[in-house]
């Protein structure tokens, strides 16, 4: 008798609605990039202006203030179980156009894979262990430019996605963005139409790998329906800066995103529409340090009594900014900070012009 035991792709098989509009699909993709975002619970489609930009709101990049900028996080979250990695850059082709590349991977590495830790004999043989790799990853390829309007700028995204769960299974998928960005005095404007021709992922399994044989039985947990797509999502948001006192000066940002999946646990449900608003505050000293709040991932849970509570979640962030080096700090979660654990999350960006000839 030969048993070919497959543990922890069943699991993630419960992250897939194959052929369907998943609810939650995609969802690396809504964590957020930069230190200083997370710190301010993700509350800046209006206010970025740097290479994150290219995936907060790629209409952002219009608003570099040098020629060059790159930007590099790493994050780890569930004990370091799970690692979050982002690289961006952009650059200035002109004074009105903007190109920018962001990369992305979320992955789950060295997982035990026991598919074959029982020999054809029925004896367990731990030698048989080999390891691999649940990630994800995605490369944004940004443009913006400057309109005739004043103020007011678009960018797009084209996302290239690839999954890949070991030698199991991996997909491929495609998908676009389109962000405006206006600016009014001390007022600013933004919107992010995310996977605005929803975003497609198609699967391929090693169906060998997805055997399990008992006895003179064989059952194949391949899904029949390889497809799956990432319904749009809008994304609002409105920022003022303010003065506070001689040198410190201010920003608050209030977003609002709007899922169109059906009823979601969030602050605003509805069916099909659902709005989840996360509100951020940055104050700074001269442009030189900076002190960030953020409030945001509000549920709705129910209990075991069936009474219903709201929970959401804080975030807290410090910068530094000096001849066009940053250093951010966020302490800030993945989720409800009752299901993970927070995480110090660091990023650093560079910021420079061409030499002059």
């Amino acid at each position: 008798m030969r048993i070919r035991i497959l543990i922890f792709f069943i699991l993630l098989l419960t992250h897939f609605t194959y052929g369907q509009t998943a609810k939650y699909s995609n969802e690396f993709l809504s964590i957020g990039v930069g230190a200083r975002s997370l710190s301010m619970s993700n509350a800046t489609v209006a206010n970025t202006s740097d290479a994150t930009s290219g995936y907060w709101n790629p209409a952002g990049l219009s608003s570099l203030q040098t020629d060059f900028d790159a930007s590099i996080m790493h994050a780890e979250y569930f004990a370091g179980i799970a690692k979050y990695d982002y690289l961006g850059g952009a650059m200035a082709l002109d004074n009105n156009s903007f190109l920018g590349a962001t990369i992305i991977r979320f992955g789950v590495d060295d997982i035990p894979n026991t598919t074959d830790l029982i020999d054809s004999d029925g004896n367990i043989d731990y030698d048989r262990i080999t390891r691999f790799s649940a990630a994800d990853y995605a490369l944004l390829l940004s443009y913006a430019r400057k309109t005739k309007i004043t103020d007011l700028s678009y960018g797009v995204n084209a996302k290239i996605i690839y999954r890949n769960i070991g030698q199991f299974a991996s997909a491929w998928g495609f998908g676009l963005d389109f962000g405006l960005q206006y600016k009014l005095n001390d007022w600013g404007f933004g919107l992010l139409a995310r996977d605005i021709t929803s975003t497609f992922n198609a699967w391929t399994f090693n169906e060998d790998e997805l055997i399990i044989e008992v006895q003179d039985s064989v059952f194949n947990f391949a899904p029949d329906n390889s497809l799956e797509i990432t319904l749009p999502k809008l994304l609002l948001g409105v920022s003022r800066d303010f003065p506070i006192y001689n040198k410190f000066k201010g920003l608050v940002e209030l977003d609002l995103d709007f899922t169109f999946d059906g009823k979601r646990h969030v602050l605003i449900e509805g069916d099909p529409i659902s709005i989840d608003p996360h509100l951020g505050i940055e104050i700074n000293y001269n442009h030189l340090a900076f002190l960030r709040f953020g409030v945001g991932n509000f549920q709705r849970l129910v209990e075991f009594d069936d009474k219903e509570s709201m929970t959401f979640q804080p975030n807290f962030g410090i910068g530094i900014q000096y001849k066009g080096i940053s250093i951010d700090y966020a302490l800030t979660d993945i989720g409800d900070q009752s299901l993970a654990l927070y995480s110090n999350v660091f990023s650093i960006r560079y910021s420079f012009d061409r030499k002059l000839k």
